[in-house]
């Protein structure tokens, strides 16, 4: 129940983030924003991890990894998801994504020696069957170019990444760290390389640094801008790299594969989206998807065992 309640939560949080994400977009440079996002969320974590007391001490080397989950997990998979979306349609990026959950098996058998067994590979068929059913609108009316495959190019360079960061993640579990602590490293670092990022495309200039945008005024844009670091950052990132460490990377990934179904209820809430045929067809191959991966439902299991123990008492009377 627990792994299932983790699983939810991340499903519900990570699929607000796509409306979020759209709500940044504007004068402000990318990798700011992304700047604020996880500075404001470092900020709040590393504040809740000091007052509770949960730091945990950490090594040299724990340090170097906490460094590369910066840069696979809090910054250059995220440069790399924004500037994918410059070449193709978002729906796209999203069925790229879902790549990931294939790049944790390989990840996975390469680094840690654990294959996939017959339920996720299943499972990972279901989820791209159902995304591509979800997004076969996009699909057939992006027009395959040079410029599409710059797109599917990044998108997979951050997923590759993101998968990376799941890695370093399992390497921390194996040690005894807690996402809590490991994150709020992380975030951090990721921080620092966004700043390096933005301040090389400004070129170190004072005049463009005095010329660039440094705020939107649009009030959505800080609406956007909070849920995405408490929420989907402080809450998201943690919850999933939990879940992780309890049920694997290969079946916590698939939770990208789910994600895009919240966001287009969510476009059809608030952006006009209309649903399809197809795009049902689609939901209901990605929600089957996420029960195999998922195992057996915990309300079935509980009903057979209340069956069998009210069969033994008839039985007894």
């Amino acid at each position: 129940m627990l792994n299932a309640l983790l699983y939810v939560t991340t499903l519900l949080v990570w699929g607000g983030s796509w409306l979020a994400i759209k709500w940044q977009a504007g004068p402000v440079p990318t990798s700011l924003s992304i700047l604020y996002r996880f500075g404001l969320a470092a900020a709040l974590l590393i504040a809740l991890v000091l007052l509770f007391g949960r730091l945990q001490r950490t090594t040299r080397r724990d340090q170097w990894f906490c460094a590369l989950q910066g840069g696979c997990l809090y910054s250059c998979n995220f440069i790399a998801f924004y500037l994918a979306t410059g070449y193709i349609a978002s729906g796209l990026v999203a069925v790229v994504m879902s790549t990931t959950t294939l790049l944790n098996a390989a990840h996975n058998r390469l680094f840690w020696q654990q294959p996939a067994g017959p339920r996720f590979r299943w499972a990972a068929l279901l989820g791209t069957v159902g995304l591509m059913l979800l997004f076969s609108n996009d699909l057939l009316s992006q027009q395959w170019s040079q410029q599409t495959l710059y797109g599917i190019g990044f998108a997979l360079l951050g997923s590759w990444l993101f998968s990376l960061g799941n890695m370093v993640g399992v390497r921390h579990a194996k040690n005894g760290l807690q996402p809590l602590t490991y994150n709020s490293w992380a975030m951090l670092y990721g921080c620092l390389i966004l700043l390096s990022v933005t301040l090389v495309q400004l070129g170190f200039k004072a005049d463009s640094i005095q010329q660039m945008a440094w705020w939107d005024s649009n009030p959505r844009y800080f609406w956007g801008l909070l849920y995405l670091a408490v929420l989907a950052s402080v809450v998201g990132f943690n919850v999933y790299l939990l879940l992780v460490a309890r049920i694997g990377a290969n079946s916590a990934a698939y939770t990208l594969v789910g994600t895009p179904v919240i966001a287009l209820t969510l476009s059809s809430l608030f952006e006009d989206y209309r649903w399809t045929s197809t795009g049902m067809i689609g939901l209901l191959v990605v929600i089957a998807g996420n029960l195999l991966v998922l195992g057996k439902p915990p309300a079935i299991g509980s009903m057979r065992c209340w069956w069998r123990m009210m069969r033994k008492r008839l039985l007894a009377f």
